[in-house]
């Protein structure tokens, strides 16, 4: 029978249907194979070929010896990528991967035994690499006319994934299992309405004993549970399908039939599981041990109590009692509360007693003999246990006497002790039954804290009495001190004061002689008529009073009391402008350098105080190198100084300019240096110096906000350096002397206030020559009643130290509450801060030192007004 072919001839019945498969055997060449065309098939293989084209299951022929492959469209899956070369190929080469395995099965089959396997792995290349199938098949032999086996026939389904998947859930299952023995929570599962134990893990059989509890229900394998309704809980989860979660639940639970009671606590869950249909099937029980947590977390509470308690107690009995208390209510117990041991009178007293109630006094004296062998431990300081106070074979007495006050399980604790007295801490347990360890390690704890907040209170009580019996022995010994060293300052003082007048009365008694001796000789030559030469006289006085005012301004300096006139200084401009006078006073045998550096700050200083310095550390140089000279060099330079810098030289950090002066002279020692600075210290001969120098270049350092330092070394030199702030702006332009004639005025009323008449009438007089109109005062009363009359006065002229109970800066503030605009010009011989302002003037005030040049008193009055004008 043949049908119409593909290309329009004849086809064979049995190759019309098949799909994809159908066609393609239909259109393949099979006259080029072994087999030969399908015309010389035999009906067997004809009919199975018509049955695998048109079924759904994957079916697959090899025929002939070379066992040529053919298969439907329901094999192809299988092929994969060895799909599009298998039609017509031998059966061993298109599975050549798998035949180590399914070969020895077609020889079977081809010696007429059919073969069937489940889930036979079969190793097989896909997508490049060997992996492991999966397959369920049945391989049958296909005979041909004569019975003989020809082929092999075969219905193959793979089964991979199911293979895989049964495999990973064992895995999830074995894995599950692990879980379940060994985790740290309890777990069990129980089915059906009578709660049956079907399975545990080794946690919850640790909590239970390690009774035998599977297959039994939890009424017959944990009886005391019932009694506690932990079995109602579990018939209401099973009953309303709702889980029950319980935190920090007590149980108590037998670690074998029979034994005693453990109480536990437990967080636990009973979670209900339900069937296919939603309907409940059992409960799964979950939760963990937390006995030791709960202890810990009751322990730290208690000792939180006790550390209040002890912060604020005053009285030891107090403590004592409130240990008691808290140990009571935390341990549970049935009575606490404390006792005295007199050990003299060999008697304890119950003092105080707590419990459940309340507070209540538990009257009652025992003799040590009540406490019979435990007394020695008492009195010893030592802890006792009483397990079974009625039962102990150690003292009947002791029994009778434990029994007297209702207790069972003891504790005793020593707490306090002071002479022959013990406060002891008592505990007992309504019921006999041995502490724990925890418990006990508590009840030690806390009578360990509290003996030693008593011992400390204790302590400190006597250091009290102690520090007010030193107090008192500290303000006599300090009184005493105080004595002696007022004695000693004097003695000190009057030291000083004679070191002072030896190197003053040399000095000044020099400058006296030189004015008086000058002014003696002028007023010889004015008698005789003898005018020629007289200003070498004048010259010459003029020039020993101004060194005595130099020496009078080395003492202000020196006491810290001269009141400086700060002014932003171009330091390496006036150090030049020094230049000449400082050659001409080291001499010729001194060599003088200066390397000013470029670009110096400003500092904002008194520019004559720092002349007078520098001269002063110059001249101290020079002698410093006498007799063979040397060189001096001073230099300039801007310093930062950080917080290790700043604090050697004790200065605040911040930037600073130094000027440093060194020579190459003899040096200094240490000890030199130590006192370089103390004033009247001096290491020249008796008579050539007042040790004066150094005190003022210190003290005009330090009130400038600088400070000096000496670096030296025997034989190589010294260098002096002073370092001042500096100052954030320009610096002015420094003047020379004010030596030009006065200015003049304009008929302005100048007042003088000034209670040395000779030295008014020398300003009055000045006034008068320069255009002015003087007013004068002899005090601060007579000069504030002139200025109340209300006279025109432009100018105030006040000394600062007046008689008639007023000094100059207060008869000025007193004059400005009227004329708050007036200027005031202070005259003063010894520079008193106090009297203005701690060295700084209010607005339209300004400060002469005594003794000055008439023309530089006539220009300052001439600025002053004209500022008043302006």
């Amino acid at each position: 029978m043949t049908v119409e072919g593909d290309q329009g001839g004849a086809t064979p019945w049995f190759l019309a249907g098949g799909g994809e498969m159908g066609r393609r055997m239909r259109a393949f060449d099979w006259a080029a194979t072994p087999i030969s065309g399908p015309e010389t098939w035999p009906e067997g293989l004809r009919t199975l070929v018509a049955l695998m084209l048109d079924s759904r299951h994957g079916m697959f022929i090899a025929w002939g010896p070379s066992l040529i492959w053919m298969c439907n469209d329901a094999f192809m899956p299988i092929l994969a990528d060895k799909g599009p070369g298998a039609l017509g190929a031998p059966t061993a080469q298109v599975w050549a991967d798998a035949w180590p395995t399914v070969g020895p099965l077609f020889d079977q089959v081809l010696r007429g035994e059919a073969q069937r396997f489940e889930d036979l792995p079969v190793p097989l290349v896909r997508d490049g690499e060997t992996v492991e199938a999966f397959f369920n098949f049945s391989y049958n032999p296909v005979r041909d006319g004569s019975g003989t086996v020809g082929g092999v026939y075969g219905v193959v389904t793979e089964t991979t994934d199911k293979v895989r998947a049964i495999s990973a859930l064992g895995s999830q299952r074995e894995q599950f299992a692990r879980l379940f023995d060994q985790a740290p929570s309890f777990m069990a599962m129980l089915s059906g309405p009578e709660h049956r134990i079907d399975l545990a893990n080794p946690a919850y059989m640790k909590l239970v004993g390690h009774r035998p509890v599977l297959g039994l229900t939890v009424e017959q394998a944990l009886p005391e549970a019932v009694a506690q309704g932990f079995v109602g809980l579990l018939d209401r989860v099973y009953q309303t399908g709702e889980a029950f979660v319980a935190s920090n639940a007590e149980i108590g639970l037998q670690h074998e039939p029979g034994g005693p009671i453990d109480q536990r606590r437990l967080d636990f869950v009973y979670q209900p599981i339900r069937d296919a249909d939603g309907q409940v099937s059992g409960i799964f029980l979950e939760g963990v041990d937390v006995t030791e947590r709960a202890v810990l977390e009751q322990r730290r509470l208690a000792l939180v109590e006790l550390g209040d308690r002890i912060r604020d107690f005053e009285d030891p009995d107090e403590l004592a009692f409130a240990a008691a208390e808290i140990l009571g209510r935390t341990l549970n117990v049935s009575r606490a509360g404390y006792g005295v041991i007199d050990k003299q009178a060999e008697t304890i007293t119950i003092a105080r007693d707590w419990n459940a109630p309340g507070i209540q006094s538990l009257a009652g004296v025992l003799q040590f003999r009540d406490y019979g062998t435990y007394i020695e431990d008492l009195k010893a300081g030592r802890t006792v246990v009483i397990e079974d106070a009625h039962l102990d074979p150690r003292s009947a007495d002791t029994a009778a006497a434990l029994k007297a006050i209702s207790a069972q399980a003891f504790v005793n604790m020593p707490v306090t002790e002071a002479g022959d007295f013990v406060a002891l801490l008592y505990l007992n347990h309504a019921e006999a039954r041995p502490w724990s360890e925890e418990e006990l390690a508590l009840v030690r704890e806390v009578a360990d804290r509290t003996r030693a907040a008593t011992e400390r209170r204790r302590v400190e009580t006597e250091l009290r009495n102690l520090a007010a019996t030193l107090e008192e022995q500290v303000e006599a010994r300090t009184a005493e001190l105080r004595q002696n060293e007022e004695a000693l300052r004097q003695a000190q003082k009057m030291e000083a004061v004679g070191q002072l007048t030896g190197g003053l009365a040399h000095d000044f008694n020099n400058l006296l002689a030189a004015v008086s001796g000058n002014l003696e000789l002028l007023e010889m030559r004015l008698r005789d008529g003898r005018l020629n030469g007289l200003g070498r006289y004048i010259d010459n006085a003029q020039g020993a009073a101004r060194r005595a005012a130099a020496l009078t301004q080395r003492l202000l300096a020196f006491s810290r009391r001269q009141t400086l006139d700060p002014r932003p200084t171009d330091v390496n401009r006036l150090i030049g402008g020094m230049e000449d006078l400082i050659r001409r006073s080291v001499g010729p045998d001194i060599e003088v350098e200066i390397v000013g550096a470029a670009g110096l700050w400003a500092a904002r200083i008194d520019p004559s105080q720092l002349e007078n310095s520098l001269l002063n550390l110059c001249i101290n140089a020079r002698d410093a190198m006498a007799p063979d000279g040397g060189r001096i060099t001073i230099e300039t330079a801007n310093t930062w100084l950080d917080q290790r810098a700043a604090a050697e030289r004790d200065l605040l950090p911040g930037q600073y300019l130094s000027i440093c002066i060194t020579d190459t002279g003899s040096g200094m020692t240490p000890e030199v240096i130590a006192r370089a600075f103390d004033p009247f210290f001096t290491t020249k001969p008796l008579g050539e110096g007042t040790g004066l120098g150094l005190s003022m270049v210190y003290g005009f350092a330090r009130q400038s906000g600088g400070q000096v330092r000496i670096y030296s070394e025997v034989g190589q030199g010294t260098t002096m350096c002073l370092y001042l702030p500096r100052f954030h702006g320009e610096a002015e332009v420094v003047r020379g002397p004010e030596m030009e004639a006065p200015g003049h005025g304009d008929g302005e009323t100048v007042l003088v206030i000034d209670d040395e008449p000779a030295i008014r009438a020398l300003i009055v007089e000045v006034l008068r020559d320069s255009g002015y109109r003087p007013l004068e005062a002899a005090d601060g009363p007579e000069g504030l009643k002139i200025l109340a009359t209300g006279a025109r006065v432009d100018l105030l002229i006040t000394d600062v130290g007046l008689p008639g109970g007023m000094n100059g800066r207060q008869v000025a503030d007193a004059a400005r509450v009227d004329r708050p605009d007036l200027k005031v010009l202070f005259i003063t011989g010894y520079a008193e801060n106090a009297a203005v302002g701690n060295g700084h003037l209010a607005p339209g005030m300004e400060v002469m030192t005594k003794p000055f040049a008439m023309a530089a008193l006539g220009n300052r009055i001439r600025d002053l007004i004209e500022r008043q004008r302006g």
